[in-house]
Order: C-alpha cells, then sequence, then structure tokens
C-alpha cells in the first residue's frame, strides 16, 4: 500500500468539523482520492462531543495554547461527581437543534446517511419570568407556538390571543400579497418593532417571538425574523405531532459529522488524526502540504476552515451536569406525541444581573437535555448555556444556571455536578472558493442549525468535482450493497 506521501492526492480536506465532514460525505461516491486529517485526536471540530475526560484534556489543551477559536476553557467537578465514569458521557461543544424543514435533513436523506443517525423530538420552548411582586417565585412559562397552543395558555389575555393568532395566521403567508407588502417597509427594522406597531403585541408577547427564533441579540430584523418564525411554525407536526425541531443522539452535530466521515471512508477516503497542515506551498497545479505527522503530501486541492479568530465577536457557554431528572421539562403536550428528549429556555435581556447588580444585555439560552439523548446517564440532565460575550457573561451564565436549578428542581435546587466553561470566537475571514485553497467560514453560533452553513459545502463540492459536477448528483446517492454494515468499517 503507499505511503500518504506517495499517493497523489484529489483533494486533502483539514479538520472533520462540520462542514468540512459533509464535504467528505457529498464526495464519498466521486471516486476521488480524499485524505482527510485533523489537528485533533478526536473527530467534529468545534461541533465535538466529549466524555468527561476528554472534555477536561480538550480544556487543558486550550488554557495551555490560547490561541485558536476557543478560549478561557476550564472543567470543574463537584466532590460528588468523583466517581463518575467518563465514558457515560458525550458532552457537546454544540448543541443545535435541527428544525424539520431544514435543508440539512434532506440532504442527510437523499445520502442516506440519515440510516446511521438518530433522531429525538425537541419538545417545548419557556421564557423565564421575574416575579411581579415579592409574593411571588420566578417561573418557567411555556410559549404557544401553535393555534391550539394558544386557546390553551392561561397566562395570555383575551386580547393578546387574538393578536397572537393574527400573526401566525400572518407569517404563513408572510412572502406573498397582502401580506408582503405588510412587513417590507419594516424589513431591516428590529422585529419587535414591527410586532408592536402592526399587532399591537406587548412587551411580553414580543419575547416569546424573539425567543423563538432563538436570536443571540435579541434584535433580529424583521426580514430574518419572519424567516425563522416561518420555519419553525412550518416544521410543525412534520415529523410527528407536538414538535417542530429535533436533535441527533449521542451528541448533536458531533454525530452527524462523524457519519459523514464514515461514509467517506467507506468510499475510500483516508483518514488521519493529529496531523494537522503546518505549511503550504502551492507550485502551478499542485499544492505541497507538510503535515504535523511528519508526512509531506501532494494535492490538487486544499479545504480547511478558517481559525484565525476575530476579538469582534464571540460567544460565552456553559455546560453543566445536575443530578436531577428534571421530568417536568419534557412533558408531553400534545395527545399522541413523542416524549421530547430537549427543552430550551430562554433569560431575556434584563431578566439577569450580574452580583454587582448590572443587568443582562443579552438574552441568556438554556437547553436542557435529558439522557435519553446519551449525553448523560439516567437520573441526570445536561445543562448548555449560551449568550454572547460580554465582560460580564459568565457571571450572567452562572446567575442563570443558578435560577433554572432553583425553579425547575422539582421541590429542590437539582445538584450541580460537573460544570464545563469557555468561550468561543468568531473566525476572521468568508468563505474563499477560488484557486488550489478552500477556506470555509468559522463555525456558525447558530443555536438552530442554519442551512446557509450548507451553501459553501455545495460550491466547495462543485469546484472539486469541475465539469463533471452535476447539480442532480450533490448529496444524491442510491443505496449501498450492506449499507446497514456500515457500521462496522469505521470506529
Amino acid at each position: 500500500m503507499e505511503s500518504v506521501s506517495d499517493t497523489s492526492w484529489d483533494v486533502v480536506i483539514c479538520g472533520t468539523g462540520l462542514q468540512q465532514s459533509l464535504l467528505a460525505l457529498a464526495l464519498s461516491r466521486s471516486g476521488k482520492k480524499i485524505l482527510h486529517v485533523d489537528p485533533n485526536h478526536f473527530y467534529g471540530g468545534a461541533e465535538a462531543a466529549f466524555s468527561l475526560q476528554d472534555a477536561e484534556s480538550w480544556a487543558n489543551e486550550v488554557s495551555a495554547k490560547d490561541a485558536g477559536l476557543f478560549r478561557s476553557a476550564s472543567v470543574a467537578r463537584h466532590e460528588s461527581a468523583a466517581g463518575l465514569s467518563s465514558r457515560s458521557y458525550s458532552l457537546a461543544m454544540a448543541p443545535t437543534l435541527i428544525h424539520a424543514r431544514s435543508a440539512l435533513l434532506s440532504q442527510l436523506v437523499s445520502s442516506r446517511a440519515y440510516r446511521q443517525v438518530e433522531f429525538l423530538a425537541v419538545g417545548s420552548f419557556f421564557i423565564f419570568r421575574l416575579p411581579q411582586d415579592s409574593a411571588q417565585q420566578p417561573a418557567l412559562i411555556r410559549i404557544p407556538s401553535t393555534r391550539e397552543d394558544v386557546f390553551a395558555a392561561t397566562t395570555i389575555s383575551s386580547k393578546a390571543k387574538r393578536g397572537l393568532m393574527k400573526f401566525l395566521k400572518f407569517v404563513l403567508d408572510y412572502q406573498n400579497p397582502p401580506q408582503l407588502e405588510l412587513w417590507q417597509s419594516h424589513a431591516e427594522a428590529p422585529l419587535t418593532e414591527f410586532l408592536q406597531q402592526e399587532f399591537k403585541m406587548d412587551a411580553e408577547l414580543q419575547t416569546y417571538i424573539v425567543t423563538l427564533t432563538l436570536s443571540l441579540n435579541g434584535k433580529i430584523t424583521t426580514r430574518d425574523g419572519l424567516a425563522v418564525i416561518r420555519r419553525h411554525l412550518s416544521s410543525m407536526g412534520v415529523y410527528g405531532p407536538g414538535f417542530a425541531a429535533i436533535y441527533p443522539k449521542w451528541g448533536g452535530l458531533s454525530e452527524v459529522a462523524q457519519v459523514s466521515c464514515r461514509a467517506a471512508a467507506v468510499g475510500g477516503a483516508v483518514y488521519m488524526l493529529g496531523a494537522g497542515v503546518q505549511a503550504v506551498e502551492t507550485a502551478g497545479d499542485e499544492v505541497k502540504l507538510e503535515l504535523s505527522s511528519g508526512d509531506t503530501v501532494k494535492t490538487r486541492i486544499l479545504v480547511r476552515a478558517d481559525d484565525n479568530p476575530s476579538e469582534q465577536t464571540g460567544i460565552s457557554r456553559l455546560v453543566a451536569v445536575v443530578g436531577s431528572p428534571l421530568t417536568s421539562m419534557f412533558e408531553v403536550v400534545v395527545e399522541g406525541a413523542s416524549r421530547p428528549a430537549v427543552a430550551v429556555v430562554a433569560f431575556p435581556a434584563g431578566s439577569l444581573s450580574t452580583p454587582a447588580g448590572k443587568a443582562s444585555e443579552y438574552p441568556v439560552y438554556l437547553s436542557v437535555h435529558s439522557s435519553d439523548t446519551g449525553e448523560c446517564p439516567v437520573g441526570q440532565n445536561v445543562l448548555y448555556l449560551t449568550t454572547l460575550s460580554t465582560p460580564d457573561s459568565r457571571q450572567l451564565l452562572e446567575e442563570a444556571l443558578e435560577a433554572f436549578v432553583g425553579t425547575a428542581g422539582e421541590g429542590q435546587p437539582a445538584q450541580i455536578l460537573i460544570q464545563i466553561r469557555y468561550e468561543q470566537l468568531a473566525g476572521s475571514g468568508s468563505f474563499q472558493p477560488e484557486g488550489p485553497v478552500i477556506t470555509f467560514p468559522s463555525p456558525s453560533f447558530s443555536l438552530s442549525f442554519d442551512d446557509s452553513v450548507l451553501e459553501p459545502v455545495q460550491q466547495a463540492w462543485k469546484r472539486i468535482m469541475g465539469d463533471a459536477a452535476a447539480e442532480s448528483d450533490y448529496m444524491s446517492f442510491a443505496d449501498r450493497e450492506g449499507a446497514m454494515d456500515d457500521d462496522d468499517v469505521y470506529e
């Protein structure tokens, strides 16, 4: 067998993040010679999922180098967590829900990769509501997102229900006249402004709608907000009653990335972990690469991701494992629906404050994952908290975590067993499809899968395939013989 240095590769893909892995899937039936390398010793890149031991190793590496897209990583275990089994956890770096109408799901189906992924229902969305007076307690209010929900809601006045029903009917057909004329003049204005002016929604109802967009800054435009809300509503019931989004078991997008790499391996791609690209030299139609493994390889095209951070934009994350089942978060609210494995809680801007009394500028989102996701043992839950980075964001995530476990702890606060903290920065570049070196943009921060992530993957595929690229062939494969045995091929 030829060594990697002796082979003339058609394409070398650096990194096993979601975009690179989806490209490997798209090329898996092309017959091209593909070398897929990753400087890490794990699959998934920014979308990876870790055992406890791997999370601790990763945090130590991030802290030691203080470079790249991740910073200030740390893992803390409560003394009662000393005996936990590391392999009982698969903690996601990118706990992203996927709406049923997402193009990603269509591509996983047409490529037959869906057979290797188990999906679970994402259930209710909640708002954390502060008490209105000293006699009240903080509460989690479920957001009504269907007509039936609105009718059944007890926390909304009859007048507000009428306005909300009017909006739900409007948004399902917002791209056509006469609805189109109603919002176009507000297209670049905040969605909240449009909701107040055209539907007379009060601040609380506006917060309900904006929460469904999962906007990290809470200031989504009317154009973008209507598109996201329509996707949410039109996704409701596609794969079963009572839910609009799904979540891949065993670590979210990490599982999609690994399944995609597995398909490429079955198609003949060669994989090397712990082998990053250290030097690139372009000479005519060929690219010469020096790998950290010590190998020198030649390829026609190099595909990599932007890992040069921009200090302007970032998110703060906190992952917490709690020793409580929190069953009230996963109730079935529609007859005949599957039991959800994920619930989403929003802490609107201003609903949290630091110990010094400074109010939160941006929303904090908390995604609650039950043990059904395969991310923790039975009887525990994983809480994923995210907000835009500010000097106070770490404190605010801590405040949100304490507020949630105190409110949803079912009689007593849930015990926090593990906490993982880190910052993630945006890349400084954009997609560059020309020439022998193709660079993908840095990973998306979106909490709901953004289909625009797929566009650079298809453009890179076209560039690599050249004249052989046919739109109808992209991510569209017939079943392989013995396809159900693919799991045995790639470990």
